[in-house]
């Protein structure tokens, strides 16, 4: 239920093609509708500018499944992270378009294609480890009607592969950096590019990386400006940012 849709049904009541008894109805669970295990937010889009996403991790499919038809029916486009390939197959069930995407472990429902923003987010990733995650933050991106760019496996332990893509540097407008063990790949781009960087540390590394502790510490303890810092594993959180920043800068435009 987005702003779009607001103002379709209150020109349907004005027209008198809908009473308003019948808008009443379809406002009723505006703000949120209670599953009894789940209070599903209704009124994000119209807050945040994207419905609310599903963080699938430690729900049953069952409650996967129930969330995601009631996000289904009142939104255009819907978004579960940390999704199992077994939450799929019970999603696909009740949502045939659904897709699953096993590398960002995110399953999509994409009901409207959204007008692409101005701009691009290009998701770094430093080893082929931190895939995961970067494929979550760029799928998330591309969801929430965004052009994502992407470039893997270009760590500081062979720094040329980075320096060899200078170009994609330049051409995005928000650049997100996914890294593990010492996370020193957000410096080395926060030192390159006169644009935001959202760094993502991620839980890949050995003993003293401490599932992720190390890089998100090296991340906040960057010298370069412009470094934004989030959440271990935190993908999604960083692709959010990221549509933000572009909303920002399509409604200046």
């Amino acid at each position: 239920m987005d702003r779009q849709y607001l103002k379709d049904l209150l020109q349907k009541v004005k027209n008198g093609t809908v009473s308003i008894e019948e808008a009443l109805d379809s406002l009723k669970v505006l703000k949120y509708e209670d599953l009894g295990f789940a209070k599903v937010d209704h009124h994000r889009n119209l807050r945040n500018g994207f419905p609310e996403v599903i963080f699938a991790q430690g729900k049953t499919p069952e409650q996967v499944v129930a969330i995601f038809a009631k996000l289904a029916e009142k939104n255009k486009n819907v978004l579960a992270t940390r999704a199992s390939q077994e939450m799929y197959e019970a999603v696909k069930q009740i949502c045939p378009q659904a897709v699953y995407h096993p590398a960002a472990r995110c399953i999509t429902l994409r009901q409207k294609e959204l007008p692409k923003r101005p701009g691009s987010i290009l998701v770094i990733s430093a080893g082929t480890a931190d895939l995961p995650v970067a494929e979550e933050a760029a799928v998330t991106g591309e969801i929430m009607g965004n052009t994502v760019l992407r470039l893997y496996d270009v760590g500081v332990a062979g720094i040329h592969r980075l320096l060899d893509n200078h170009q994609l540097l330049s051409q995005a407008s928000v650049i997100i950096v996914v890294a593990g063990m010492e996370g020193a790949l957000a410096s080395v781009v926060g030192g390159l590019v006169d644009k935001p960087v959202l760094a993502v540390p991620t839980s890949v590394g050995y003993g003293a990386s401490f599932g992720g502790i190390a890089a998100l510490l090296g991340m906040l303890n960057s010298c370069a400006a412009g470094v934004a810092v989030f959440n271990i594993d935190n993908g999604f959180g960083a692709a959010a940012m990221a549509s933000s920043i572009l909303r920002l800068k399509e409604s200046s435009a």
